[in-house]
């Protein structure tokens, strides 16, 4: 039978947000991360409230199916008690949570999973993410509309698709059971990991030889190190022997201190296909039913968005290209305005233009070509006409050409 060796939860505030709406638990045979929303208006509420709910589903069970019955039950009972939370305070209208919960049953892990944290098993080496995020770019992906690389960087990624909160009396989980073995680490994470380390960098340090806490520590490093621009949460679970002594949970994040329900914020003006949105670091993130009607929409707004950025570029090249023209146009003017004496077919001509070329662009060509044989001058006028002489203008030019006939006499 599969036993715990270690397990820790960790949770960082990361270098932006100002209170952290992460929660993690780390017990005896369940652990957890919730990421809040709903900003300084409830994120944090939000993931206390379904940690410490989901949390008293720690106990043993007859069997994986009865494990994995009580903790849908426990998401739901949660969810249950944040819509009866926002109706006592109406100032948290719109906070919700996710979840990700992995509970041990002998040979066998249960999870439940709602939202974008997220859960990855390593196991002999080879990193493999678990869960799948419930959000808009998700679906993009899934149906093959963007890549996994486009999906990092879209402007939709922050858009939940499910969540536990104040909109839907039952909400979708997914469940399943996965078996496990000595060896593996499992881990589960809040979108303030994912969203910034990659996934490389994630098994690179899942695969280290370090204790569960020390890794843990190492992953939170990673975010910071990247910006972190949003709370990050990691709990590590690694299964062998020996098991973990007894020892009491490990509750972190926003669920290890008292609930506070403060003063809320005012209440930002929101588009009318937008329902209740959590802040993000970068934009602003929210949650939207999972609605067929709603993603139809979301899919066709990128569309516009898409369309809108390519007519930019295009109008931005060509004033560039434009602007590029216009210059090149005044600049050969300028050129034709300058004269210079030099050789041409052996003989002192006058060049209108300057004496460099442009590539294969000649920026001069012969205004008049005199009589005089170059070779005719005298040594040192032979050296400087060579070489060319300067002129400010047609006149100089011609004093040049007068000084040079003068100097045959």
């Amino acid at each position: 039978m599969a036993t715990v060796k270690a397990s820790a939860a960790v949770s960082h505030v990361g270098k932006i947000r100002s209170n952290n709406q992460d929660s993690g638990y780390a017990g005896r045979s369940l652990f957890l991360v919730a990421d809040g929303m709903g900003g300084h208006a409830g994120g944090d509420v939000a993931s206390a409230i379904a940690t410490r709910r989901i949390a008293e589903a720690d106990t043993d069970y007859f069997s994986a199916l009865d494990a994995s019955g009580a903790l849908q039950e426990a998401l739901i009972s949660a969810n249950q008690e944040l819509a009866e939370t926002v109706f006592e305070h109406a100032e948290l209208t719109g906070m919700g949570t996710t979840v990700s919960a992995v509970a041990l049953y002998g040979d066998q892990v249960v999870i439940a999973h709602i939202g974008d944290s997220r859960i990855y098993l390593m196991r002999a080496g080879e990193l493999s993410q678990i869960t799948t995020d419930h959000t808009f770019v998700q679906r993009l992906v899934d149906s093959g509309r963007i890549t996994e690389e486009e999906a990092m960087v879209h402007p939709r990624r922050s858009v939940l698709m499910r969540v536990l909160g104040d909109v839907e009396s039952s909400p979708e989980i997914d469940s399943m059971i996965l078996d496990t073995r000595e060896g593996d680490r499992w881990m589960i994470c809040s979108d303030g990991l994912s969203g910034v380390a990659s996934f490389s960098e994630i098994a690179e340090i899942m695969a280290t030889d370090a204790g569960a806490k020390a890794a843990a520590d190492k992953l939170v490093k990673a975010s910071l190190d990247g910006g972190a621009p949003d709370n990050v949460t990691v709990v590590i679970v690694d299964i062998g022997e020996p098991p973990a002594p007894e020892t009491p949970p490990v509750i972190v994040g926003s669920a290890a201190i008292p609930l506070a329900f403060g003063t809320p914020e005012p209440v930002r003006p929101r588009s009318i296909l937008l329902a209740p949105f959590r802040l993000h670091p970068v934009q602003e993130a929210h949650f939207e039913p999972d609605s067929e009607d709603y993603y139809d929409e979301l899919i066709e707004e990128d569309r516009r968005r898409a369309t809108r950025r390519r007519v930019a570029w295009l109008v931005g090249s060509l004033l560039i290209v434009a602007g590029i023209v216009v210059a090149c146009v005044l600049s050969y003017q300028w050129t034709q305005t300058r004269y210079f004496v030099g050789e041409s077919n052996g003989r002192v001509a006058i060049f209108q233009g300057i004496q460099q070329d442009l590539g294969p662009l000649s920026l001069h060509e012969v205004y008049r070509e005199t009589n005089i044989d170059v070779a005719d001058l005298r040594t040192y006028d032979q050296m400087t006409v060579e070489r060319t002489i300067s002129a400010t203008s047609l006149d100089e030019a011609r004093a040049i050409i007068e000084r040079l006939e003068a100097s045959l006499d």
